[in-house]
């Protein structure tokens, strides 16, 4: 895969955040190009696009969202960007769901774990959204097991939780253009699995490290 940096990479990420107004707050960490998986909130299509964009560019470089491979294979411009310019690790979503039998399924999730590991590779990081699909806004849903079974497979990487805020006003499920307002982005402290941690307690604790981030409103 070729990883150099695009060079629209620069002009996109100040068009999101301009897009978005997004303000960035280091609640719990800071900036720093030690290799994370960055989790969040997901309500938007630019969720992704915003996180990303709002990374240092030095970080932003060697950072690869995972994304829905039906929506960004849907067009040859998406399908371009998410390519060269995001890097992004693609992933059918239902994927399991469409599975036949259970030990099937156990073996797309398998496929589906091994896969962000090996984009993480020994110098890049992630952003995935836990919940697996777009919500309103106003709830985080419960998170899927996919970050605990990554967390463990990939323990030397560091967790950062974080919450975005108002995305989904800005560009609103079944929307085509933006609307632009303030939102804001806050990163947490890090986290990880502790040892003989169950993985309905982590990833409770996962959320709740999300949530905790909300700067208002119901979680």
């Amino acid at each position: 895969m070729n990883t150099a940096i695009h060079p629209f990479a620069s002009l996109l990420a100040a068009v999101a955040r301009g897009i978005s107004g997004v303000q960035v707050q280091w609640a719990g960490c800071e900036p720093d190009e030690k290799q994370r998986i960055y989790f969040a909130n997901h309500s938007s299509h630019m969720d992704f696009v915003v996180l990303w964009s709002a990374l240092p560019s030095d970080i932003r470089a060697k950072t690869r969202p995972i994304a829905a491979k039906d929506y960004w294979e849907e067009t040859r411009l998406r399908r371009y960007f998410a390519k060269n310019v995001f890097h992004a690790v693609l992933l059918e979503r239902g994927a399991m769901a469409k599975a036949s039998t259970p030990e099937e399924a156990r073996s797309v999730g398998r496929s589906l774990i091994e896969e962000m590991a090996l984009a993480l590779g020994t110098e890049y990081s992630l952003i995935l959204f836990p919940e697996g699909t777009r919500g309103t806004g106003e709830k985080t849903g419960p998170f899927r097991s996919g970050l605990y079974y990554l967390a463990q497979r990939r323990s030397d990487v560091e967790l950062v939780p974080a919450y975005l805020e108002n995305l989904n006003r800005i560009l609103p499920k079944g929307e085509v253009l933006p609307v632009p307002m303030l939102s804001l982005l806050t990163f947490g402290k890090p986290i990880r699995v502790e040892q003989g941690e169950e993985k309905d307690a982590f990833l409770e604790r996962a959320r709740e490290a999300v949530v905790s981030l909300r700067r208002i409103g119901p979680a």
